[in-house]
């Protein structure tokens, strides 16, 4: 019976103990946030810019002058990159990548003011987060299944749809009231856990991966010094952030250096310990969430650099089908076995020259060309003879697909970003307010 009571009274000590510790946790000072809002501009009443007129414009000139020649020369089958209405207009796009259990969710509860709310992203030691998350703007609280915002051509997410129904079983979106979120969204991604080499996610991971880091308009990627195990699919990552220096800001947490003090404290809504850099710790945060509000202040300016850049990769993509397309008809004579013709030219395009000549003839940057081994494949897919040269992709009424192209590349892109700095409305270019009725002309055709 002793023995009884005494087991009794340690598992009494032991709850009252956790309970105890518990309540201390609870109780923590929470750290002042009213930095954020201001850094953010979050408190104030200022209207946001009339965006409307802008991207309606930027919608017109994609579906004018880029899109036909995306269509004509089947770019989305060389990259997968179509552009939808809902990606135009989409708010801009925070991308959280990162180890499992390094601080991703913990950051954006601590942006959006989550903590200890029933809505909070769920934290902890172990793998937390196993879905791509979406937080984004909505006027009550509510989640959406990952097959919904799929089927929803409005959003920006319907492409995704491509990756197969797990991943859709994968996806998931958060909307709720919030000031930041009606300028940004969100995207929580799940943790990578190398240990797992073979881990069998049920859906191309990467792949899924890529087409964030795509969209993306600032991207944080989190690290923890004890949890640095550099795997196939971190490797991969690596890779697929090439290019993308601008947009990364890398946040390392729990710094060997710091012994008394991690990093993840300054995304976490406790006060800072005793012994830490009180302002500097604020002044990094500060500075981060500064990039923050720059990218929101530059929304439009980033959504016309992006469909630009587009424009550009659809021109190169069909000059260099156009040069192929070319090359085949002038090797081809009567005797000739088409598909050994081809097969010569597609293995070997720099015996025909047809990569140089593009640079010879055009203003194309060398460094933009593509990987010619994915002709190869896209060759493969989509036969020579479905391909019309660019000479004859011309209408009396529409004009030149290459002429349109370059037009929106070199004049109206460029002449929509001025009229944002200049803060004057777009207008329509007189060709499509009274419809030119000029006849083409095609500086591209071969003479």
């Amino acid at each position: 019976m002793k023995g009884t009571l005494s087991i009794c009274c340690l598992l009494s000590l032991l709850l009252l103990q956790a309970a105890a510790e518990e309540e201390e946790v609870i109780t923590e000072p929470l750290r002042d946030r009213s930095h954020i809002d201001e850094t953010l501009r979050l408190a104030t009443e200022e209207k946001a810019k009339d965006y409307a007129a802008f991207l309606q414009r930027l919608r017109s000139i994609y579906h004018t002058s880029i899109k036909p020649m995306e269509q004509a020369y089947k770019y989305n089958e060389l990259r997968q990159h179509e552009i939808s209405d809902g990606e135009i207009t989409s708010k801009p796009m925070v991308l959280f990548l990162g180890p499992w259990s390094v601080g991703k969710s913990s950051m954006i509860n601590y942006l959006l003011g989550l903590h200890e709310s029933q809505y909070q992203l769920y934290t902890g030691a172990e793998p937390t987060t196993s879905e791509f998350t979406v937080i984004m703007h909505g006027e009550k609280i509510r989640s959406v299944e990952g097959i919904v915002m799929a089927a929803d051509s409005s959003r920006s997410f319907s492409p995704l749809e491509k990756f197969g129904q797990n991943f859709l079983e994968k996806l998931i979106g958060i909307e709720m009231p919030h000031k930041l979120l009606e300028r940004v969204t969100f995207v929580d991604t799940p943790g990578i856990i190398e240990n797992r080499k073979q881990q069998e996610r049920g859906y191309p991971f990467n792949d899924v991966c890529q087409w964030f880091i795509d969209r993306a308009d600032l991207i944080f990627v989190v690290f923890d010094p004890t949890k640095l195990d550099v795997g196939m699919e971190l490797e991969m990552l690596f890779r697929q952030l090439k290019g993308r220096e601008s947009q990364i800001r890398i946040i390392l947490n729990k710094a060997d250096h710091l012994a008394t003090q991690d990093l993840m404290s300054s995304f976490w809504p406790y006060d800072y310990a005793p012994d830490t850099s009180r302002e500097l710790f604020k002044k990094e945060e500060i500075s981060l969430l500064e990039d923050l509000n720059q990218v929101i202040e530059n929304r439009l300016e980033n959504k016309i650099a992006f469909i630009r850049q587009h424009a550009i990769r659809v021109r190169i993509h069909s000059l260099l089908v156009d040069r192929y397309v070319q090359t085949f008809k002038d090797k081809m004579s009567f005797f000739s076995d088409p598909e050994l013709v081809f097969k010569e030219i597609v293995d070997d395009p720099d015996k025909f020259f047809i990569f140089k000549s593009i640079l010879a003839k055009t203003n194309v940057s060398k460094f933009d060309l593509p990987n010619r081994d994915a002709y190869r494949d896209f060759f493969g897919i989509n036969p020579i003879a479905s391909f019309k040269p660019l000479s004859t992709q011309c209408s009396y009424i529409g004009g030149c697909l290459l002429d349109k192209i370059e037009k929106a590349i070199t004049n109206e892109l460029p002449a929509l970003l001025s009229s944002i700095n200049s803060g004057k409305q777009p207008g329509l270019s007189s060709c499509e307010a009274t419809g030119c009725g000029e006849k083409p002309k095609n500086r591209y055709r071969k003479n």
